[in-house]
């Protein structure tokens, strides 16, 4: 039960501070990268002054083309994702004892999304730089839409739940806040986190960088070499996403959390808003970087996510042959892991203790905090605001890999004990 990761009382505090702090952030984000010059000081004395009041008169109003907007893309996304031809993928084994399947076409989805976008432009039927105009509003719509929806969800869990794994812990607040079902869908076929995570969150994340890179031609005429670092790095971030995409549904994000407010409201609202935010920095704040910086810069992002792909390769070609492969050039070195359903039956695992993992448990995550660092410095250091998704994303990353290693540790027992003994640290080789 995905409830019991964290006590009841971290979960109320988690959500009401996620209710009562996140929609507000998101705003605040945006006012200050966009008319604040980034400056968290300006924003800070701003707030300072006209307190509550000034946050109310800054917070835009959703309006009709930024529902149009979101509606169009959403629709949009939602036909890719039910109508392009793909490999069939079966998911892990969930507790229950189900194996969820998936056409696996996201890499085609996200081909046809980038070429629809930019042949929108290019050929003058839609300007991208309306959707950076209108942000404010988008990020408002979405922030209430996404609400509704979660209610939605919840909702469908206690009536309508598409598979045994779902059920209430008979807590309101932790089944709206950790979600009702770990496999929602609608229908057969349309699964509704591989819907918000993947195709609405992840998806807008390459939209968005597109979009701030046409918005800075626009107003200047040129993009920066900084932009042009920044998104080329996340574009390429976002493809190995896409091209990985069957791997991320083994992850603990479609595996094991439920679909409720913590990662729906996350991926259609946070990843927009918050992921995306260097980019939106650099709309006005064009940095001149000089050609060996950027290609220093870029060098160094494309081999943290060539590093953060090749982990997952790693676990995933050990699972894929059942440890009948080579890691780094020789057999991998294992453990043997047994563990009990919840249905009762024996199963067995293998822990993979070499190549990348034999390094820390989580060292995945190391790559992973080091590529949004890179996409990040081309701002520079002026301001502190673009930094905040790296900081943020530490944090989570740390926290997941905390949970991850705490439900490990209570599905395998003495074999996670040895497999802890043989890899001793979290995520940084030597430290931690």
């Amino acid at each position: 039960m995905a409830a019991t990761v964290h006590s009841p009382i971290v979960t109320y505090a988690s959500m009401l501070s996620l209710l009562a702090f996140c929609p507000p952030f998101v705003i605040l984000l945006w006012y200050t990268m966009v008319h604040q010059d980034g400056s968290v000081v300006q924003t800070g004395s701003f707030l300072w002054e006209n307190g509550v009041q000034g946050l109310i008169n800054i917070w835009p109003r959703p309006t009709a083309i930024a529902w149009k907007i979101i509606f169009c893309y959403g629709a949009f996304e939602a036909a890719l994702q039910l109508l392009l031809p793909g490999k069939r993928v079966e998911g892990p084994i969930s507790p229950t004892g189900n194996r969820p399947v998936y056409k696996a076409n996201g890499m085609a989805a996200y081909f046809v999304t980038l070429a629809t976008y930019l042949g929108l432009w290019w050929f003058g039927i839609f300007n991208p730089a309306i959707v950076y105009d209108h942000l404010g509003e988008i990020f408002s719509a979405l922030i209430f839409g996404s609400l509704v929806f979660c209610v939605l969800l919840y909702i469908k869990g206690h009536v309508a739940p598409s598979s045994s794994d779902s059920g209430s812990c008979g807590n309101l607040i932790i089944d709206f806040y950790w979600g009702m079902e770990l496999y929602p869908r609608i229908g057969k076929n349309f699964d509704i986190k591989v819907f918000t995570n993947c195709r609405f969150g992840m998806m807008s994340w390459a939209v968005l960088a597109v979009t701030y890179c046409i918005k800075q031609y626009e107003i200047n005429g040129k993009v920066s070499d900084s932009m042009l670092v920044n998104t080329i790095l996340m574009l390429v971030y976002v493809t190995k996403f896409f091209w990985w995409e069957a791997g991320y549904w083994n992850t603990m994000d479609i595996a094991h959390d439920r679909a409720g407010f913590y990662i729906c409201w996350g991926c259609l609202v946070w990843v927009p808003s918050i992921y995306t935010s260097p980019g939106m920095y650099l709309v006005n704040h064009p940095v001149q970087l000089g050609t060996q910086l950027a290609i220093y810069i870029l060098v160094a992002g494309c081999l943290c996510i060539y590093i953060n792909y090749d982990c997952d390769r790693q676990r995933q070609e050990f699972r894929r042959t059942n440890g009948k492969c080579s890691v780094w050039g020789k057999a991998p070195s294992k453990i043997v892991a047994t563990y009990t359903t919840t249905a009762g039956e024996t199963k067995t695992s293998l822990l993979l203790t070499s190549g990348w993992w034999g390094l820390a448990r989580h060292f995945h995550y190391v790559p992973e905090i080091s590529s949004a660092f890179f996409w990040t410095v081309p701002a520079l250091f002026n301001n502190f605001l673009p930094y905040f998704y790296v900081i943020f994303l530490t944090i989570l990353l740390f926290d997941r890999a905390k949970r991850d290693d705490d439900r490990c540790r209570s599905k395998y027992g003495k074999y996670w004990k040895l497999y802890c003994e043989k890899v001793k640290y979290r995520i940084i080789p030597g430290i931690y």
